[in-house]
């Protein structure tokens, strides 16, 4: 299959998350590409902790999330994924959503998204939410609902608005909302650039990686290490610098940067 100049390399990225190259833009094939992307490309920050802006451009995130094996977060998993559908010949949104997860006030569009045409049907794609977020696409109907695993998720209206939802203390708790405005690749710039550089934003106070599978979620917090299966949820504090390079690259398959000496926020306090 022949890509668009400047595209990431398919084959190369395939072969990142452990895919069939057969691939064709089909239910199936948006299910299997979504799932083998979310397992294995951590979500992370690592970038922005220490003082960069992530690149969106194809060849930096050919760079980063294929060639080096890294992670990232939204904006480069999802612009990741959006450049693969689009190679295969799914029709693809971008979209950016409004992050309500235990907030307490209106927060502005940080979060992108993306809506896929696949068969007859359109579904919400998104592997970069972390270990919260979707493991497969999620059929774009009010009031669509998935279990994977252990994880559950349902879409529903608002209005105006969709909102992706999961349980939490017997009861449903919002992710994020969202309308269906597309976003253009401007647009997606400057929300990551606000995302990576405003003093508030969460991403610049601290180590953030997480990793999902159907049967668990890993999170680590700076040195604060916590698991959450069927059995119960469980959590450890990290000795030293030392011990978080060894957890990020035995558990989450991140080497550390070369050239970057430290764990902690250069931008912590700021």
């Amino acid at each position: 299959m022949s890509l668009p100049q400047n595209a990431i390399e398919l084959a190369a990225y395939l072969k990142r998350i452990g895919h069939c190259p057969e691939v064709e833009p089909s239910p199936a094939v948006l299910r299997s590409l979504h799932m083998a992307h979310a397992r294995t490309i951590p979500f992370e920050n690592i970038e922005v902790l220490l003082g960069g802006v992530p690149r969106l451009d194809p060849a930096g995130l050919q760079l980063k999330l294929v060639e080096q094996r890294r992670g990232g977060y939204c904006f480069e998993q999802n612009s990741l994924l959006a450049l693969m559908l689009e190679a295969i010949g799914f029709g693809v949104r971008r979209l950016s959503a409004r992050v309500r997860w235990h907030g307490q006030h209106v927060l502005p569009r940080t979060h992108m998204l993306l809506l896929v045409s696949a068969g007859q049907e359109q579904w919400l794609a998104d592997v970069g939410f972390g270990a919260h977020g979707l493991l497969e696409p999620l059929p774009f109907r009010e009031g669509a609902e998935s279990r994977v695993g252990l994880w559950t998720t349902r879409l529903v209206r608002e209005g105006e608005l969709w909102v992706l939802q999961i349980p939490e203390g017997g009861d449903w708790r919002d992710l994020y909302a969202f309308d269906l405005q597309e976003q253009q690749a401007v647009d997606m710039e400057l929300a990551n650039w606000y995302t990576a550089t405003h003093p508030g934003s969460i991403f610049r106070k601290g180590l953030i990686a997480q990793r999902v599978t159907p049967e668990r979620r890993t999170h680590l917090r700076d040195r604060e290490l916590s698991v959450e299966d069927a059995s119960d949820t469980s959590g450890r504090s990290l000795r030293d610098e030392a011990e978080v390079r060894q957890v990020l690259e035995e558990i989450f398959g991140i080497q550390w940067p070369t050239g970057a000496t430290s764990t902690e926020s250069d931008t912590a306090g700021t």
